[in-house]
Parts: structure tokens; sequence; C-alpha cells
């Protein structure tokens, strides 16, 4: 089966109240029990926000770093998760779920050689 790596993308700004980010942590927790069940899941996980991230680049023989993320946008990753599935059309299910729980986008790309 192929791996694919399902990319969850949010909009710069606050935080959704603790409410709302409780019942889409509980859906999304038992969406991954589902994932395991199907023998799907391969690892999954969220992220700090992307003020938080740093960018490591070579150049000209030197190892430069950045703060911040690697683009200037108004959406960076969020969080992803990795499943097996046996075409594009069960991993693009998967992520719709994804969507359906958290209201935000999600790129399904599959991984290279991982059959």
């Amino acid at each position: 089966m192929k791996q694919y790596l399902l990319s969850v993308y949010q909009p710069d700004g606050p935080t959704p109240p603790a409410d709302v980010l409780a019942r889409i942590s509980g859906e999304l927790e038992a969406l991954n029990a589902e994932l395991r069940a199907a023998g799907a899941w391969v690892f999954s996980g969220g992220l700090h926000a992307a003020a938080s991230a740093t960018v490591v680049r070579a150049k000209d023989g030197d190892v430069l770093m950045t703060d911040g993320p690697f683009t200037e946008g108004k959406e960076h990753l969020g969080g992803f998760t990795i499943v097996r599935a046996p075409d594009l059309d069960v991993a693009l299910g998967w992520a719709g779920r994804i969507a359906e729980i958290t209201t935000l986008p999600v790129e399904v790309r599959p991984f290279l050689g991982a059959e």
C-alpha cells in the first residue's frame, strides 16, 4: 500500500476558543482510532504556530538560520497525518473526514516509493 501525507493548513491568527478546540481534538482522536482500526494510521501530529519555526539553509559553504516560517503567507502547515491507503481515492476520503472535522483545507500527497 502507498503512504500519503495529509497536510492540514490553518490560517494565521488567534486560536479558536477552548471549547471549539476540545471538540475538534476529540473528533480527531476518534478518527485516529478509526484509522488505526482500519490499519491505515501511520503517524499524526499537530504543530506549534508558524512563528515558532526556524528555517535552515545552506549557502556558499555556510549554514544560515532564520526565525519564522519558510514562506510568508496567510496559512501555514498546522498539522499532518500519514496514512496507508490502497489508492488516492481512499486517501482523499480520509482527508475529507479531517477537513470536515477541522473545517480547514487538507493537501494530499503520496510519498515517493512508499508502496
